[in-house]
């Protein structure tokens, strides 16, 4: 059984159709990319499944629990975590904090009238150990606004982490890194994905990235679904030539 799936998931804003009846499967441990040209509707994608923008029709389903009209809180608290495009960080606290912060918000004992120290200590946890997973601990210490740009996006992978999600979506996590900064965040993140434990979603125009992390790769063009497969087939496929990869076959 998979892990999420889309059942014609559908997004109009007035006239224009966003999302165009998507149906996906993510099997539980998978690393599956969306890829398209810009305005194909991957972020738009991104902010249906996690509760941002209401759906207009069809449905998604994690864990066999149907999540749609669900809050983007509710969501979180069920398992899914994301990053996004914009880098979304508290820039004056350190980068630990910034851990902390994320990890508590999805703590199991968060609203209870005692017992915050031993919330806060646990969210501490689970937030140095996300740091160490991503390579941060040498900057923990640093404000978030103050770390280099491939450090703060590495960092809100980090926060994402810390929450312990079920199903991780990341949203061009090497958007704006200069080549060194984006090799390296690929080793990282290759690392990270290395055992299977983690189901992740990610968006990425960077087709090297693509071709490295993701086991199966799912095309959007207009806000509908024109391939499906695994990177090699998706290379192959002829409608994904022109509409998106040009000489990349």
């Amino acid at each position: 059984m998979a892990l999420l799936e889309l059942d014609g998931l559908t997004r109009r804003f007035g006239g224009i159709i966003a999302v165009d009846r998507v149906t996906m499967r993510v099997a539980a441990g998978e690393v599956r990319a969306v890829i398209g040209p810009n305005g194909a509707g991957k972020s738009t994608l991104f902010n249906l499944i996690t509760g941002v923008v209401p759906v207009t029709d069809g449905s998604v389903r994690f864990d066999d629990e149907r999540l749609t009209g669900l809050s983007p809180y509710g969501i979180c608290q069920r398992g899914i975590s994301r990053t996004f495009q914009i880098t979304a960080l508290f820039p004056e606290m350190t980068a630990r904090e910034n851990a902390r912060l994320a990890a508590q918000a999805r703590h199991a004992r968060r609203w209870q009238p005692y017992g915050g120290g031993t919330v806060f200590g646990d969210a501490g946890r689970r937030g140095d150990a996300a740091l160490e997973r991503l390579g941060l601990t040498h900057v923990a210490s640093r404000q978030a606004g103050l770390l280099s740009h491939g450090d703060q996006r590495l960092l809100e992978v980090a926060m994402a982490l810390a929450q312990q999600p079920r199903l991780l979506l990341l949203d061009e996590p090497t958007q704006g890194l200069s080549v060194e900064e984006t090799a390296q965040a690929v080793e990282t993140l290759a690392g990270l994905l290395s055992d299977g434990a983690m189901t992740v979603l990610l968006v990425e125009h960077d087709m090297e990235v693509v071709f490295r992390l993701a086991h199966m790769i799912t095309v959007l063009h207009r806000g509908a679904v024109i391939a499906d497969g695994s990177p090699d087939e998706v290379k192959a496929d002829h409608e994904v030539q022109q509409a998106y990869l040009g000489g990349l076959a």
